[in-house]
């Protein structure tokens, strides 16, 4: 039996890409899924639907996280759905709204930062509780590369990222002492609907930076967080394990 059976995750920004293929990864290793999602209800239900055909069981949970009273609303809703547990937290929510800094405005800034860095702090915070109680949990932040080097045309999404990081450094540092552990992810260039907007001559620069050869593929970045969401990775926390196909060394 997997060392994640009847374990209960949150997964925000579960519906597509990254967190979708983390649901399914989780489900496959037995535990049960709390799926949030912000808007596409079509996909949140074929990500639902995936979990299901693992034969686990998952629940929809509808809400933006940036806010405080959605955030600790879809908390609420995940602890009920793992009758009063949560043992894994995943906070993958995130978008972009790319621009040069001089063409950048504040509302994109904003968006961003707003999403991926006090979606996270929110969300995290009210799972807190729970966790604590239970002396017990593990936290998974999705940052990316881009929060480690930067790139141009994202100020806003690597100052998320970054911010991210630090953020996760400074939680496990204040949440060792009830076992609970807290990690990141940064993922490299992996396709998905954030990134299909981008032009094939930018993807084509990009793939030649990539020591492996070939773009991750969202399923690359859920064993990450399987992993560090598992046993084997207890004494593992506050730390950023990059998944990038060398594309940062």
């Amino acid at each position: 039996m997997s060392a994640l059976a009847g374990k209960v995750a949150l997964i925000t920004g579960g519906s597509r890409g990254i967190g979708r293929a983390t649901a399914v990864r989780l489900a496959r290793d037995g535990s049960r899924i709390a799926l949030n999602y912000k808007g596409n209800a079509a996909a949140a239900e074929e990500a639902k639907h995936l979990v299901e055909l693992t034969g686990s069981t998952a629940a929809l949970i509808q809400g933006d996280v940036s806010q405080d009273g959605e955030a600790e609303r879809v908390m609420k809703e995940a602890l009920e759905f793992g009758g009063g547990r949560l043992d894994i937290l995943v906070n993958n929510a995130g978008i972009t709204r790319d621009n040069l800094l001089l063409r950048m405005s504040a509302e994109e800034w904003d968006a961003v930062l707003d999403l991926n860095l006090r979606g996270t702090f929110l969300i995290t915070k009210a799972a807190m509780r729970p966790m604590m109680k239970q002396r017990a949990g593990r936290i998974v932040n999705v940052s990316s590369i881009t929060g480690l080097v930067g790139n141009a045309g994202q100020a806003n999404y690597s100052a998320a990222k970054a911010g991210v990081i630090g953020f996760t450094k400074t939680v496990a540092r204040e949440m060792a002492s009830r076992n609970i552990t807290v990690n990141a992810v940064a993922p490299g260039f992996v396709p998905t609907d954030l990134t299909d907007a981008l032009p094939q001559e930018v993807k084509d620069a990009l793939l030649k930076q990539i020591p492996l050869g070939r773009f991750g593929a969202a399923e690359d970045i859920a064993n990450a967080i399987a992993f560090l969401a598992s046993d084997d990775a207890a004494y593992i926390t506050g730390q950023v394990l990059v998944v990038d196909g060398g594309m940062v060394t």
